[in-house]
């Protein structure tokens, strides 16, 4: 459990400095340059990452058992995670509706991917995980409003959105939902959502 909250640690805390410390951020960005932080920055990121890996299945050897989930917490669980796949693929296709609608879809989708897999798990290790993450991405989306409020900004900027980045959007999630569900949560995690 120790890298595992240590991993965490890391990860989060480098994602929560627009957070909690936007003027330090800001002025180790001028004091080591663009690519000086965003290096710095990748480094911590990939060594948390890293730790959270390794400690998440060091956990699962001695798994420490809280609760028996429902069974319907596992057809949540799969919808939710859809809603999250296309919340994130949003956030990457340009002029789609999702993303002006909701500016910061990312980070949704990581909410509503913790939660999903907060309520259909039972190990300790899973709410240590997936409650950091959960905790970190309702943190994160209220700065975000918040430094949108103070920009003034009610909508994404740029190009207006229109139907077929939209579209593109959805099956695109949807197809990215499919894969890691039916094959890539199995072959990768070692965890199959629709049965053996």
């Amino acid at each position: 459990m120790t890298w595992l909250v240590l991993g965490l640690v890391l990860f989060l805390g480098a994602h929560s400095l627009r957070i909690f410390a936007e003027g330090w951020r800001t002025s180790m960005v001028a004091r080591l340059g663009a690519n000086g932080w965003k290096g710095a920055y990748s480094l911590v990121s990939i060594v948390g990452l890293v730790l959270i890996v390794v400690g998440y299945g060091a956990t699962r050897a001695q798994p420490v058992l809280l609760w028996v989930p429902p069974v319907w917490t596992r057809h949540l669980a799969a919808l939710l995670n859809l809603v999250a796949l296309v919340l994130l693929v949003a956030a990457y296709v340009p002029r789609n509706h999702i993303k002006a609608r909701l500016r910061h879809p990312m980070i949704l989708g990581v909410k509503v991917w913790a939660f999903a897999h907060l309520v259909s798990n039972q190990m300790l290790a899973d709410v240590v995980l997936f409650g950091a993450f959960l905790a970190w991405a309702v943190l994160d989306f209220r700065a975000a409003r918040a430094r949108d409020r103070a920009a003034g900004a009610t909508e994404a900027t740029g190009a207006a959105p229109s139907l077929a980045p939209t579209l593109v959007t959805v099956a695109v999630g949807v197809a990215a939902w499919a894969l890691i569900a039916f094959w890539a949560h199995g072959a990768v995690i070692g965890v199959k959502p629709f049965g053996r």
